[in-house]
Order: structure tokens, then sequence, then C-alpha cells
């Protein structure tokens, strides 16, 4: 597979203790925790069909599949260079995946044909009315693109099947774009909270909605991913359930 990236400008990465990895740029937009979040937490099944709205180099739909083998994986990145790495990255974990290289408001008509039983995304968690952008161009798209987040929101709802799931993980001082966005078109609604360290505020969301679905809303109880309440050492303090998503693969409750 021929590649836009020089081999220098590459690192490669392990996710989920070593059974991902994965090729990412040494600047811009590199994956953290959220996307492995977000893909421990969709509750697909062997042949399920799963669409990633933005899926860069492929972090959460790699790490899914990683835990639920046999899905129709299928993913959207409007960067070519991430676009060309989640390629990449699919072939080198053996994962079979198709990627377009496509804005979300201009998607290819083969998916624009499709509905699929879980749609996912990690939008870009900045407001960009109210905050400055980021220096590197394409980590900038990545934190901060121009789309508003109902936008996102429009185009994973248009393509998920009935009975179907959304999946997101945004910061949660944007929950009411969220219910706003979701709102009288989906239901079943669920959010779980991430915190750092107990006692702090919820700085991120994980939330799903159903197509049709009728169920009430729910509030999680939080995940709390670091143990103590403050950082006192470089060593990994993951909290037991974090560990065991972060680096075994275990499934998030929502």
């Amino acid at each position: 597979m021929t590649s836009i990236w020089a081999d220098e400008a590459l690192t490669r990465d392990a996710f989920l203790g070593g059974r991902v990895t994965l090729l990412q740029p040494r600047e811009g937009y590199r994956a953290g925790t959220d996307p492995v979040l977000l893909a421990a937490a969709i509750d697909a099944t062997p042949g399920e069909s799963v669409l990633e709205i933005g899926c860069g180099a492929g972090a959460a739909m790699i790490c899914l599949a990683a835990r639920v083998p046999e899905l129709d994986l299928s993913g959207v990145e409007v960067q070519p260079g991430y676009a060309d790495l989640a390629r990449r990255n699919a072939e080198a974990n053996g994962i079979a995946a198709s990627i377009h290289t496509a804005d979300l408001r201009a998607l290819p008509g083969a998916l624009k044909a499709r509905r699929f039983d879980h749609v996912i995304a990690n939008p870009p968690y900045f407001d960009r009315s109210r905050s400055r952008p980021a220096p590197n161009p394409a980590k900038e798209t990545a934190f901060g693109a121009p789309l508003p987040l109902s936008e996102w929101i429009d185009a994973m709802a248009r393509r998920v099947a009935p009975g179907g799931r959304l999946w997101l993980i945004q910061r949660a001082d944007r929950l009411p774009e969220i219910f706003a966005a979701l709102h009288g078109r989906m239901g079943g609604l669920a959010v779980r909270p991430l915190v750092s360290r107990q006692g702090r505020d919820a700085e991120r969301v994980l939330v799903t909605a159903r197509q049709s679905g009728r169920a009430a809303f729910r509030l999680a109880p939080p995940l709390v991913l670091h143990a103590g309440t403050r950082h006192v050492s470089d060593a990994a303090d993951f909290t037991p359930e974090a560990e065991s998503i972060l680096r075994h693969g275990e499934k998030l409750r929502m």
C-alpha cells in the first residue's frame, strides 16, 4: 500500500495493551484514551454494521474490531492523510474496513444508500466561536472544525438504521447541544459521565441514542479514570475499571 506519509513523520503506538498498534503522525492529532473509551462503549455484536464519521487514523473502529469480530466496518475521514493511515492501520491489524475520504456534508453515494446498526463519532470538542484555533492545521480540523456539533449529529442520525444506535464522546459542557440536536428524532438516550478523578466534575461524556427508541433517559454512574485525588507520579494510575477497559479491552457499561 503506497503511503503519502514519510516514515519519519509517523510513530507506531500500542493500544489495548498491545492488541492494537496504530501508525500516527508525530505532529497533529494523535489518538489518546477517547476513541478507546468510545469503542469500549459500543454494544455491537458480530455481523453488525458500523459507520464511523471522522475516523481519523482508525483508532476507535480498530479497537472495536479487536473486541468484536466480524463487523462490517466503514469509516469517513475528511483529511486524506488520516484516511490513508486508517486504511494502513486496518490492514496492519488484520481488520477489513472500507475507508472513504469525504466531508460529512457530502457523503459518498455508497454510504448515503445505506443505514447502519451503529454510527459512531468523536466530533471536534471545541466551539471556535468561543476559543482560539490550534496552530497545527491537522490538529485544528480534529479539535475545532468549523461545522457545528448539530451537523455532526444530523449526519450521524441520518445513517442509523431503525432500531440502531448512535454513539459519541464529547465534552460534558456540550451536553445541551447534544440533547437539542437529538430531541424529537431519537430516543433511548443514555449518558455516562467520564471523570478524571474521584470528586471532580465530569469533563467528558459518552452518549448513545436509539433510532425509534422509546426508553426513558438514563444517566449512568460516572466512570472514574484515575485513582486518588491528584496526580502524584508519571506511573499509570488508572482505576481497576478504567484499566480493564483501556489495557485489557473490556466492555464499558453504559
